[in-house]
């Protein structure tokens, strides 16, 4: 039987601003997920802080809300609990660039088969206007009254960085490119990373008018597995480009774990599989 977009809608309303890019969020995943035809009761979400932190929530579908900044390692023992599952992790800016930034490197390393959406809006909203990671020098804010002195962090060249899979970046105000690119983090085997840059619309460093005309598709003749090209467009600010940056095929945690099994078994068991009996036996 077909499915249908209400399926994928929890019975929570979602409580953010009239107006928050989140809710073009919540929409471009429900129609990828749609679009894939992936049952909700295959799904986990695992969510972190902060206003998109809530996203877990309006989902129909498994979900954890966890704590600050942990919604990266939260997922990755949801997919070692369930390896067949889809698994999806919900950050924002402050969650997981800030407090919860260090997962990201050594889920990269681990290449484990989940979807982290990790959503922008330059600013803490929820916590009423602090600074985070990405907020732009000079922004004055409740934490910054003279003006952010610190550096943004460069997102994308640090996913790159760190050799993550699959790297996009898409905005919440352009629906059908984001449901596509999020269909297509989906359904790629190993970690992928979709950057979405979301309006606030209380605390508005991103102009959603202005979003429009700044961010463009990536050129026509850029190769997804060009890590070097990748890096130096993603460094381009005028226009900022949207799209799939790097996507490479690679072996998962779980194609490791599952060969790794194999080579100990081969050796200690006679190619079968070690029984939990056998293991309690040896210590009898």
């Amino acid at each position: 039987m077909k499915k249908t977009l209400q399926e994928y809608k929890s019975v929570i309303e979602p409580v953010w601003c009239p107006g928050c890019g989140d809710y073009g969020v919540l929409s471009a995943l429900q129609k990828a997920l749609l679009s894939l035809e992936i049952s909700p009761e295959e799904i986990i979400a695992v969510s972190g802080i902060g206003c998109s932190g809530r996203l877990s929530h309006y989902l129909n579908t498994y979900s954890l809300h966890g704590t600050h900044g942990r919604a990266v390692p939260l997922a990755l023992g949801a997919k070692a609990a369930r390896p067949d599952a889809t698994v999806l992790a919900v950050g924002g800016d402050g969650d997981g660039l800030g407090i919860g930034g260090g997962h990201i490197a050594h889920a990269a390393r681990k290449n484990v088969d989940i979807t982290y959406l990790l959503i922008d809006n330059r600013i803490y909203g929820l916590t009423k206007g602090q600074s985070s990671p990405t907020t732009p020098v000079g922004l004055t804010t409740k934490t910054s009254p003279y003006g952010v002195y610190e550096d943004a962090l460069a997102v994308l060249p640090i996913f790159l960085a760190y050799d993550i899979s699959f790297i996009a970046r898409a905005v919440s105000t352009n629906l059908r490119e984001l449901t596509d690119t999020l269909a297509a983090a989906i359904r790629h085997k190993g970690m992928s990373m979709v950057y979405v840059l979301s309006p606030c619309r209380t605390f508005p460093v991103l102009d959603a008018k202005e979003m429009k005309s700044l961010f463009q598709p990536l050129p026509d003749d850029h190769s997804r597995t060009d890590k070097m090209n990748a890096m130096e467009l993603a460094y381009v600010t005028e226009p900022m480009y949207t799209g799939v940056f790097y996507q490479v095929e690679k072996p998962t945690l779980e194609d490791r774990l599952q060969a790794e099994i194999a080579r100990a078994c081969g050796k200690e068991n006679g190619g079968e599989r070690i029984q939990i009996e056998q293991v309690l036996n040896s210590f009898a």
